[in-house]
């Protein structure tokens, strides 16, 4: 009796089985067609966990004409006075007014600052990083509320160079 040998298909095992590559992105489709954040599958010996990062954009209403909008992590050019020094986020992570959740912020609207003293603290990847204040000054407008995701390059602070 002669045997015939199946042969595998493209993004398959001798088995018959999905390799793993194939399988994850099978899986990945599905995880996107279903809206899905999180998926995890064991198929034989091969276990797999998908997880989606879901990005949420706050859009700002549009206001009627001549009427200002003020809005977090709006860029220096829309808001910032032509003496002022917008502070900006050197990095994707959590933005932190304190060094701990029971101690005083670090600076508030209206505080003078000086050159290289601490504004705030971003946490990212575990890692607590200080901010430093560019200029001296006084803090005009802080844009980020405490324990919010901030973005690289998003305003953090308005500062009143000192003259």
């Amino acid at each position: 009796m002669a045997r015939r040998r199946r042969q595998a298909g493209a993004g398959q095992t001798a088995a018959g089985e999905l390799a793993p590559v194939e399988l994850v992105r099978r899986l990945g489709t599905l995880l996107t067609e279903l809206g899905l954040t999180e998926l995890e599958v064991t198929a034989g010996d091969v276990r797999v966990r998908l997880q989606r990062v879901v990005v949420v954009s706050t859009t700002p209403a549009i206001a009627p004409a001549g009427v200002p909008v003020e809005r977090a992590g709006a860029h220096a050019a829309e808001i910032e006075s032509a003496s002022g020094v917008t502070i900006e986020a050197p990095m994707v992570g959590t933005f932190y007014r304190a060094s701990s959740p029971t101690a005083d912020p670090y600076v508030s609207e209206g505080d003078l600052v000086k050159e290289g003293q601490i504004l705030c603290i971003i946490e990212a990847m575990k890692l607590m990083n200080e901010i430093e204040s560019k200029v001296a000054g006084r803090v005009v407008k802080i844009f980020v509320e405490n324990a919010h995701p901030v973005e690289f390059g998003q305003s953090l602070f308005l500062i009143d160079p000192a003259r």
